[in-house]
C-alpha cells in the first residue's frame, strides 16, 4: 500500500487509504480530532481538546471521578477550584485539565506555562515554537513551509522568486536564498535590489 501524500499520525491501508490513530483524522490523519465535539460528549461537564487527545475536568463543588463523570462534592466546593477537584489522602488538590498548566499563586486558578520561553519545548532546527494556552505546537520558520517530502512531513524553502512574494523592483532580478531571497539590480541599474536607479 502507498499513500502518496503520506499519512501523518496514522498508517497507509490502501492505495491512498490512511487508518488514523485515535485522536487524528483527516485524509492524510494530519489533523487533531475534537473529541469534545463528538457526540455523545465524552466528558460529564466540560472537555478540552488537547493534540490528538483531551481532558475531562468538572464545574465547582465536583470532583472528577477516574471514568470521567463529576461526583458532587462539599469540600470541592469549599475550596473553590477552576477546573474541578480531587482528594488525595483526605487533602482536597485543585485539578489542571492540561500538563502545560499549572496552579497559580492561590492554589485554585490554572495559568498557562509558556513551554516556548522556558526551553521545554523542543523543536527542530528549521522550526520554531509557538505557544497556546496549555500546550504548544512546533510551526515553520518564516520563509519556510509544510510540505510531504520523501515519506515525511518537513519544512521545505518557500521559493519567492517563484512564488511571486518578494518586493524586487522591476529592475531587478530576484534570488532565491535558504528562507528568503536577494534582489540584485540588473545589469545598466545600481541599488539595494529593492531600489533601482
Amino acid at each position: 500500500a502507498t499513500c502518496g501524500h503520506g499519512c501523518k499520525y496514522g498508517e497507509c491501508m490502501g492505495p491512498n487509504k490512511c487508518k488514523c490513530f485515535p485522536g487524528f483524522t483527516g485524509k492524510t490523519c494530519n489533523q487533531d480530532l475534537n473529541e469534545c465535539g463528538l457526540k455523545p460528549r465524552p466528558c460529564e461537564h466540560r472537555c478540552m481538546n488537547t493534540h490528538g487527545s483531551y481532558k475531562c475536568y468538572c464545574l465547582n463543588g465536583y470532583m472528577l471521578m477516574p471514568d470521567g463523570t463529576c461526583a458532587s462534592s462539599r469540600t470541592c466546593a469549599m475550596v473553590n477550584c477552576q477546573y474541578g477537584c480531587e482528594e488525595v489522602k483526605g487533602q482536597v488538590q485543585c485539578l489542571c485539565p492540561s500538563g502545560g498548566l499549572q496552579l497559580g499563586p492561590n492554589g485554585r486558578t490554572c495559568i498557562d506555562i509558556d513551554e516556548c520561553s522556558i526551553g521545554k519545548a523542543v523543536c527542530s532546527y528549521n522550526r520554531r515554537c509557538v505557544n497556546t494556552f496549555g500546550s504548544f505546537y512546533c510551526k515553520c520558520q518564516l520563509g519556510y513551509e509544510l510540505k510531504y517530502s520523501s515519506g515525511r512531513y518537513t519544512c521545505l524553502d518557500v521559493n519567492e522568486c517563484v512564488t511571486n512574494t518578494h518586493r524586487c523592483n522591476p529592475h531587478a532580478e530576484c534570488l532565491n536564498t535558504q528562507g528568503s531571497f536577494r534582489c540584485k539590480c540588473k545589469q545598466g541599474y545600481r541599488g539595494s535590489g529593492f531600489d533601482c536607479a
